[in-house]
């Protein structure tokens, strides 16, 4: 490790030692990591992890700490902050597919992997392009927008994906990756099933970093001021059918309106904390803040946002695993992970309906509950620790597949504890 610091410090690499992770997650939960590197390049980004390797010294690539779980222990290796790199949004405007048909063009959005996803979103708002209005509210990054296929309200992040640019961490080359060959699928891409040898069973090679690292993603947006509404909560919201089209601006009010009654928002108070303090724009830091406030009737912090927000996947089943499902409970036709028509159901109305109602604890006094406002949400009510989430998620997982027979997979990364 000493070697690794003298070679980050010769080569002007910034880093910290001993840095709280909990300090940069939205669970505000994790113990020290030995070493937080926060390269500002893509050259920086790709010799930090150079570094690494030559060293023997295991890493982390995070993004903005939303979608994943940290041991109490922290992280015995280094940390690499991707929301440092100083990357921008580059716009090429009237771009074709080869082969499309004439007329049929769009906007070549380019971003770098450690940019806020709100970022890109106010920018395609502001330049009039449309195909990411789902993501409003989103507190990730680019890069791991792509490697989950973060998706919501009848949306997919794979739909706007043109190509990828990686680090091929197996053959150490710069690669560009076409959206057919990133093998998207429901939160799952070639990125991220790099990282598990079978649901939440870690890799032996490449975990919990995955083989491909993202170093930009350009994204092909269409120009619009309207976008189409797939989803029954905005269309409820907005009083029109599903299948409309409305503006995009009152589309992104109606996906941040959903988020917050729901508590799927990050808490704008993580930006106060010394470590979180610079990430985000001060003006946007205050609105949100105003916001969070009317809403929640306080200025206090808001601890159904202390969480990754879906903690759980919605199950994707055989038919006739589909069969077995009481006759109330949601279908929704999906593809099989392997290929071949399957049958999704809803992870939140299993939970519920397993009896773990909204504000669920395992005892009076724990720590760690479902939101009070989704049940799809595990989170931290002031002092959890990771081992009182797993407590949680293993109660819940136990309770649901004892009463439907289905295992309830984690959707964040979790790093030292076993969730399967």
């Amino acid at each position: 490790m000493e070697q690794l610091k003298q070679q980050l410090r010769a080569e002007g690499i910034a880093y910290r030692e001993n840095e709280p992770l909990a300090a940069h997650c939205t669970f505000k939960i994790g113990g020290p990591a030995d070493v937080f590197a926060r390269p500002e390049t893509e050259e920086q980004l790709c010799r930090t992890i150079a570094l690494c390797r030559e060293c023997g010294v295991k890493y982390y690539l995070l993004g903005n700490g939303s979608n994943i779980l940290f041991e109490d222990a922290g992280y015995r290796g280094v940390v690499i902050d991707t929301t440092a790199l100083k990357m921008g949004i580059g716009i090429l405007e009237n771009v074709c597919h080869p082969g499309a048909a004439p007329g049929d063009v769009y906007d070549a959005v380019a971003a770098g992997a450690g940019l806020k996803l709100s970022a890109l979103c106010a920018a395609a708002l502001e330049n009039g392009l449309t195909g990411l209005e789902f993501a409003y509210g989103i507190p990730g990054t680019v890069g791991a927008s792509v490697v989950q296929n973060i998706g919501a309200y009848g949306q997919e992040v794979a739909t706007s994906v043109d190509s990828v640019e990686v680090w091929d961490r197996k053959e150490r080359a710069v690669k560009a990756l076409r959206n057919d060959q990133l093998a998207f699928g429901y939160r799952m891409s070639a990125l991220k099933a790099s990282m598990y040898s079978a649901p939440a069973t870690p890799a032996a090679e490449f975990f919990p970093t995955p083989r491909y690292v993202v170093l930009s993603v350009t994204f092909a947006l269409r120009h619009s001021d309207t976008g189409v509404v797939g989803y029954g909560q905005l269309a409820k919201a907005l009083d029109v059918a599903v299948g409309d089209r409305m503006n995009t601006a009152d589309i992104r009010n109606a996906v941040l309106k959903v988020r917050a009654a729901k508590g799927m928002l990050e808490d704008a108070h993580r930006y106060a904390s010394p470590a979180m303090q610079g990430t985000k724009k001060t003006n946007l830091v205050d609105v949100a803040l105003e916001s969070q406030s009317k809403q929640n009737g306080d200025d206090g912090p808001d601890f159904n946002r202390h969480s990754c927000g879906s903690f759980f996947m919605n199950p994707i089943l055989t038919p006739q695993q589909a069969e077995t499902l009481p006759e109330d409970a949601p279908r929704f036709d999906a593809a099989l992970p392997g290929g071949g028509q399957g049958v999704k159901t809803s992870a939140a109305w299993l939970i519920d309906h397993a009896g773990f109602h909204k504000g669920f604890k395992i005892n009076e006094n724990a720590p760690a509950g479902l939101s009070t406002l989704h049940t799809l949400a595990l989170t931290n009510r002031g002092g959890a620790s990771a081992e009182d989430i797993a407590r949680l998620a293993k109660t819940v997982q136990d309770g649901v597949e004892a009463a439907f027979g289905i295992r309830l997979v984690p959707e964040p990364v979790v790093i030292g504890m076993n969730l399967k």
